[in-house]
């Protein structure tokens, strides 16, 4: 380990990590383990809820583009928006950072995206691991994981038991491919002969690197302060494995989730994707997010409420879809997708 960059590293992001001091936090960096006071934090009777994440082949396109600060910002959303759906406050946020040979201004961009991360889910960034492991890399190339520990009281977890049929499906969403599909993504830059420091076709005044690396969406508050006012049954993240892979999760056996395509419009990367790629409607729900970052199960009686409030909180918010009844195992359907889609 290169004594001195790592010592330089320290002293860089030690104000950054000060940047999201919250309540509860106890003492700072360096020392063998960090501390927290649940008490402090407000928690009464509280259940602790942790989660652990990585940004992916990302990291890839980031190394590439040399454009570091926001797979920071993604990795913490990785992990604190898994923390949320089931209804936990992240309450502190360590990250593990490995390299071949420390080089101290990216790496510091890196932390800094961290820090900037945790300011927006509201968690204090307590702690990590900076690994110089010579051979184990390549010139330049880094790797990323974080870890989440949230709380939250012990009669408010989610999913509630209350999900049935006749429930509305709201969608937030998405800033772009959050993190999620990039090996898929690359394969399509390849296919397209598209370099990252091209115009982006969909994002003008912006180049490929710069329109892909944009940072996934931090939903915590928001759905926070959904929970808090009583509005939501259930959530997903929606990551890997789209809207179909993630929405059964959190709802009941025995029941459908019916949702229309021509409910939102996708951002315009997923088009492009689409058709430099020739992916099918149907493997961009797979793999993509495809514009809904986050999807929440509401009463219907509630919907207009939870939307208003949603959007108070920054969201742009889209009526999805309907919970129906229906036999076996929670699943979702997808109408209204033309052969185009997301066109």
């Amino acid at each position: 380990m290169d004594i001195e960059a790592g010592d330089a590293l320290v002293d860089a992001i030690k104000p950054l990590a000060r940047s999201t001091d919250r309540p509860g936090t106890m003492g700072g960096l360096g020392g063998f383990g960090a501390l927290f006071d649940l008490k402090a934090a407000g928690f009464v009777d509280p259940v602790l809820v942790s989660s652990t994440d990585g940004v992916g082949t990302k990291l890839r396109v980031a190394i590439d583009a040399g454009i570091h600060g926001g797979v920071g910002i993604d990795l913490v959303a990785m992990c604190v928006n898994d923390l949320v759906v089931q209804g936990a406050e992240p309450l502190f946020f360590l990250d593990y950072f490995a390299t071949g040979k420390l080089e101290v201004a990216a790496a510091r961009d890196v932390v800094a995206g961290i820090a900037e991360g945790c300011r927006i889910a509201g968690c204090a960034l307590v702690g990590g691991e900076t690994a110089e492991m010579p051979g184990m890399y390549a010139k330049g190339d880094y790797d990323l994981a974080g870890f989440s520990v949230g709380a939250a009281e012990r009669g408010a977890l989610l999913p509630k038991g209350d999900v049935a049929p006749g429930d509305v499906v709201l969608g937030l969403m998405a800033s772009g491919v959050h993190s999620n599909g990039f090996s898929l993504v690359r394969r399509i830059l390849d296919r397209g002969g598209a370099g990252l420091a091209d115009p982006a076709p969909f994002a003008p005044g912006r180049t490929l690197g710069e329109a892909l690396l944009e940072p996934t969406r931090i939903y915590v508050k928001s759905v926070l302060a959904l929970h808090r006012a009583g509005l939501v049954k259930a959530a997903a993240h929606i990551t890997g494995g789209g809207l179909p892979g993630n929405l059964p999760r959190v709802l009941p056996e025995g029941t459908l989730a019916v949702l229309d395509a021509t409910a939102w419009t996708p951002p315009p990367v997923f088009a492009w994707l689409a058709r430099v790629g020739e992916v099918a409607p149907e493997e961009m729900l797979r793999v993509f997010n495809c514009g809904i970052g986050m999807a929440v199960v509401v009463g219907a009686a509630q919907a207009e409420a939870a939307a208003a409030l949603l959007a108070a909180q920054g969201e742009t918010v889209r009526r999805i879809g309907r919970v129906e009844a229906a036999p076996g195992a929670a699943a979702v359907r997808i109408d209204g997708l033309s052969p185009g889609w997301p066109g």
